[in-house]
């Protein structure tokens, strides 16, 4: 499986995986100028703004750690910028989804950052 292939079925499995843990997905592969975000989803009382990142072995190291400040940075723009456009006044968190590929298992891991 490629790359591309990888990261894409692991965007469908981070969905399964967020909609059984209770979000409800609002809107995927937000695109704009700036950049992208990957899932946009609500829970009971937030907007959860979702980078997903699917690895297939730890070989090249853990999903997260391809989350550098740099694209931090850009998510909290992205995101300030869809609350503003759709006038959401709800509180907000960010999300890093870690989907690491096991055979075809799918193991999950969410690391919350700000």
């Amino acid at each position: 499986m490629k790359n591309i292939e990888i990261g894409k079925r692991g965007e469908e499995e981070a969905i399964r995986f967020l909609k059984s843990q209770g979000y409800k997905i609002l809107e995927r592969n937000v695109r704009s100028k700036i950049g992208e975000i990957d899932i946009i989803a609500k829970t009971k009382k937030e907007i959860v703004f979702i980078e997903v990142k699917t690895r297939s072995s730890e070989e090249f190291g853990f999903p997260s750690e391809a989350v550098d400040r740099r694209k931090i940075s850009k998510l909290e723009k992205l995101a300030l910028l869809y609350l503003q456009k759709k006038r959401i006044k709800l509180p907000f968190r960010f999300e890093i989804l870690c989907v690491l590929k096991e055979g075809e298992e799918f193991k999950f891991d969410i690391i919350p950052f700000f």
